[in-house]
């Protein structure tokens, strides 16, 4: 199957990689299949999680342990059932980048991450329940000191 983008043009959908949200994403019920795109320039951590459905849309998503190492949110076993057998093995964490106008003011969601199994390719968005994660986590200068610590 081939797939035509807004951001990667024309690409090669191989069905072995598509990731299913059955619920959807938050604010995108709709959306189902993905794929997880590398665009191959600038950060190396950040990657796209590509619509299959719209090609017009695709977000940037992050490792959040490449943002704030000692990211790990307490999640019930209940919210992961859905994702067959999910585990710290075969368990990929995503985390939505917000890029606004003012590239300064980027943010990431931390208190909603993608939770994808590896294995299955099934995946979840969850809403962590904890107020030490934030919505809107500022994390331009964190991405420019990678960036310059890659660089030495």
């Amino acid at each position: 199957m081939t797939i035509v983008t807004k951001l990667f043009g024309e690409i090669a959908v191989d069905e072995n990689k598509l990731i299913t949200f059955p619920q959807g994403i938050i604010g995108f019920p709709e959306l189902k299949d993905y794929l997880l795109l590398h665009d191959g320039e600038g950060n190396g951590n950040i990657k796209w999680l590509q619509s299959v459905q719209e090609p017009a849309f695709a977000m940037p998503v992050v490792d959040p342990l490449a943002i704030i190492p000692e990211y790990n949110p307490s999640v019930e076993d209940e919210l992961l059932k859905p994702l067959d057998n999910v585990t710290q093995d075969n368990m990929l964490v995503l985390v939505t980048i917000t890029v606004p106008k003012d590239i300064e003011k980027m943010t990431v969601n931390l208190k909603a991450p993608l939770i994808i199994n590896s294995d299955s390719r099934k995946a979840a968005q969850l809403i962590i329940d904890d107020d030490k994660y934030q919505v809107r986590f500022p994390i331009y200068e964190i991405l420019k000191a990678a960036k310059e610590k890659a660089g030495e």
